[in-house]
This record gives structure tokens, C-alpha cells and sequence, in this order.
């Protein structure tokens, strides 16, 4: 099974949205489904170095990302949320997030079982 994970959110938004969607993540690996990631919105942050956890906060979202990364998961960052999202533009992003369109999520989201949203 093909599952696709939509993040849009602003990484660290006062909520816990972005984190369980990563977990959740994490879980349906573990459970042997195909996991693909896709960034739009201020989600495009996650996938910069520079986004780090505000204080109190006691889990970094952009290391869990680079764990899926590294299990395998590919991880599709909207070109243009690059140049118009976020609060880090400029920033570079870390390996394994790649620059992407949307053409290429709707072919991922015809190609998927499952479609989430975060």
C-alpha cells in the first residue's frame, strides 16, 4: 500500500499537528507501507537545518524528517512554497528533501492508496 503525507503547516505552530503526522509516519513504515512525503506551505520549513525547535519544545521536527529520510522515505519539497513560504527563505535544504511541482504531486497523489493531510 501507498501512502502520501501532506504536511502544510508551519513546523512549530503551538500544536502538535506536524510532529503526529511525522510519527504517524514512522508507525505505517513499521507496519510495511510505502510511505511518501510532500511539503507545501510553511511546511517547506521542515526541511531547512535552520528550523529548530522553539524553546520548551522537546522534539525536533526536522530531525524526524531526516530519520524518515533515512529509512528510505522521499520527501518532495513544492518549488514554489520555497520562494514564498516559510520564515526561513533563503535557507538552504538538507539532503534528501527534494525540490518538486505540482504536477509531480498530483502524480503521486493518483499513484497513492491513501492521501493524508496535516
Amino acid at each position: 500500500m501507498k501512502t502520501l503525507i501532506i504536511f502544510n503547516r508551519e513546523p512549530y505552530d503551538n500544536t502538535d499537528v506536524s510532529w503526529n503526522g511525522l510519527r504517524l509516519a514512522d508507525k505505517l513504515l513499521d507496519a510495511g507501507t510505502e510511505v511518501r512525503i510532500f511539503l507545501m506551505n510553511d511546511a517547506v520549513d521542515m526541511a531547512r537545518d535552520v528550523c529548530r525547535p522553539p524553546e520548551g519544545y522537546d522534539q525536533d521536527l526536522s530531525q524526524m524528517l531526516k530519520a524518515l529520510i533515512a529509512r528510505g522515505v522521499p520527501v518532495k519539497v513544492c518549488g514554489t512554497c520555497m520562494a514564498r513560504c516559510g520564515i526561513y527563505k533563503n535557507h538552504p535544504y538538507f539532503d534528501g528533501a527534494e525540490k518538486s511541482t505540482m504536477p509531480a504531486l498530483a502524480e503521486w497523489v493518483i499513484d497513492s492508496d491513501k492521501v493524508i493531510t496535516f
